[in-house]
């Protein structure tokens, strides 16, 4: 596995080494002890599975309490996978970095605890999965608003068309109202 370093230094890309052949392939997708050398040295508690359809974005979410660091990838299809630096106290605080994720390139990347994180789904549908470093807890979310002006995130919608959003998701705060996170 390779590390790719982005433009907010604790959002991190992983490029796994992929063997194959006519049979199919091979590669591995998580290591404790190379991820905690690597990226960050912490403990996944909970893997999440969804599907979604093209055009659907869920998120930008994050948590306030029980925060959790996600490492997130696709296996199947393609999504724009999206995180913004909530932490306050952060230098690059505001600040959103994105990029494809698909079953194709089979890359993965790692959003930290602080960050609202969010995908849109560029193809026909997309399956994601994420590791999480603690576990699902609703009351503490924040969904922050994916079009917000301030924040400016190109995302790359299907024929210029709106997302298609939760309802949780349409009353997203802006970047201006959201509560930041502290820790």
């Amino acid at each position: 596995m390779k590390v790719v370093n982005t433009d907010i230094p604790d959002v991190k890309i992983i490029e796994p080494r992929v063997f194959g052949d006519d049979r199919g392939f091979f590669l591995e997708t998580f290591r404790d002890d190379w991820f905690r050398e690597n990226c960050a040295d912490v403990t996944f508690v909970q893997d999440n599975h969804s599907k979604s359809s093209q055009g659907i974005l869920r998120g930008l979410h994050y948590q306030l309490e029980h925060t959790q660091g996600k490492l997130v990838r696709v296996t199947h299809g393609s999504v724009f996978d999206v995180a913004v630096d909530m932490r306050k106290n952060s230098v690059s605080y505001g600040q959103w970095f994105g990029t494809e994720l698909s079953a194709e390139n089979k890359r993965q990347m790692w959003v930290p605890a602080g960050f609202a994180h969010g995908f849109y789904v560029t193809s026909e549908s997309a399956e994601f999965l994420y590791k999480c470093t603690d576990y699902y807890h609703p009351e503490s979310e924040v969904s922050l608003a994916y079009n917000d002006t301030k924040l400016s995130i190109d995302w790359p919608l299907v024929n210029g068309k709106a997302p298609s959003l939760s309802a949780k998701d349409e009353q997203a705060h802006s970047f201006d109202t959201a509560p930041k996170f502290e820790g």
